[in-house]
């Protein structure tokens, strides 16, 4: 089979995809086979593209759009620079190593309060992103930084080059693949990480919406901010995919 079939066959195996998972929602919320929690599609579609909602909508998307942005900013460059640095000085990775492990295994909820009373109420949800994608991006990193062969480092070392040099041009492109994957796994993780920051006390957000939603029984204002997460988690997600493609096909 062509790659260009391939594409096309798994294009529309997820659409095909999505709407049964729509359509299996619609019907279980119309028959109420999971209750009144459980909403039709069409329900929260309504509910979400009502006009006199779009204010709300729209400054909780922004609130938590940009803490997960700029978390998985952060994450992404503190990841990827501790990397490169125990890339280049190789006495420094176990330390780090250790360092990133301990910090990935403290529960994200228990960091929260401390987040709060070091920063701010508005930050926490920026802060938590910005741990989770930070361990990710750095395993991701330091294991496609491993990944030249020992051939070509010989050579780079019969040539003279400084660890700088050979991993400017010889470890960063052959890690480019595990970056770029890297990258895609973290894009849930931040939103993960805004959302719950939220959950603390922030004055706006998506994760508020829900908390506000869950406290007062509002099932459908519940779904729909459910929605808008999954929805532009997923969409982000695609994006990088095919970014990941592409390098996957020019750099492996």
């Amino acid at each position: 089979m062509s790659a260009s079939k391939e594409r096309l066959r798994t294009t529309v195996l997820g659409i095909l995809g999505i709407l049964i998972f729509v359509g299996m929602w619609e019907l279980i919320g119309v028959n109420r086979w999971a209750g009144l929690t459980w909403p039709p599609f069409s329900t929260v579609l309504t509910f979400l593209f009502d006009p006199t909602r779009q204010g709300l909508f729209g400054r909780a998307m922004a609130a938590t759009f940009s803490m997960a942005a700029w978390g998985y900013l952060l994450g992404t460059l503190i990841g990827m620079a501790l990397a490169a640095i125990v890339q280049v000085l190789p006495t420094l990775r176990p330390g780090i190593d250790r360092l990133s492990s301990v910090v990935n295994a403290i529960p994200a909820i228990a960091l929260a309060p401390l987040f709060i009373v070091l920063l701010d109420r508005e930050l926490t949800g920026m802060a938590i992103a910005t741990l989770n994608v930070f361990f990710i991006l750095y395993v991701a990193t330091t294991s496609g930084l491993n990944n030249a062969s020992a051939t070509h480092r010989d050579l780079f070392a019969v040539l003279g080059s400084s660890p700088v040099r050979r991993f400017i041009e010889l470890d960063l492109p052959v890690a480019l693949p595990a970056i770029v994957s890297g990258l895609k796994f973290a894009i849930p993780a931040a939103f993960i990480g805004a959302i719950l920051g939220e959950w603390f006390g922030a004055s706006r957000g998506l994760g508020l919406l829900m908390v506000s939603a869950m406290q007062n029984f509002q099932i459908p204002l519940l779904w729909s901010a459910v929605f808008i997460a999954s929805a532009a988690s997923l969409l982000a997600f695609g994006v990088m995919g095919l970014l990941e493609r592409f390098v996957y096909g020019r750099y492996q």
